[in-house]
């Protein structure tokens, strides 16, 4: 019987968002949902847009889930708010809006935000499913709840 040696699988490191910190944002947005009777999705990614945790509200529409984890994704890709890549492009060339609207993973809409931490982006979190400025505060608050966790673990 032929052995072949056991190569270890490659193990791709995740970023620094600790997983607690990731489920804590989450928590927090789900709250802030529930006592406003929204139907969101919130997905909280690291900072290679990989999903860490996710939490919807029974009854959102399925589309919630791809634009909350696409909002995550687009804020820890360009290191901004997704609202503020929004407005940049609305302010952008016909040429420059054309081009990254047409990139189907870049979802320019306001409700995530990036978390940073020691100057670095380490993940973001994202919310949709109600409007724009009821998914920022949804977000603001997962926000909010993932810095006070990171904070304290300083």
């Amino acid at each position: 019987m032929n052995q072949t040696p056991k190569t270890p699988i490659p193990r791709v490191m995740g970023a620094e968002l600790p997983l607690e910190a990731a489920e804590a944002g989450v928590s927090a947005a789900m709250e802030c949902a529930r006592q406003s009777d929204l139907q969101v999705s919130v997905a909280v990614v690291d900072a290679g847009g990989h999903l860490l945790s996710f939490s919807r509200v029974a009854g959102t529409p399925w589309s919630s889930i791809e634009l909350a984890q696409g909002k995550s994704r687009t804020a820890v890709s360009f290191g901004m708010p997704s609202n503020t890549l929004g407005n940049m492009i609305d302010a952008a060339t016909d040429r420059v809006r054309l081009h990254l609207l047409l990139r189907p993973d870049i979802i320019a809409m306001g409700g995530a935000f990036p978390v940073q931490a020691h100057g670095r982006v380490i993940g973001a979190i994202g919310v949709s499913g109600a409007s724009e400025e009821q998914d920022i505060e949804c977000a603001e608050a997962g926000l909010a709840a993932i810095h006070r966790l990171i904070e304290s673990a300083l």
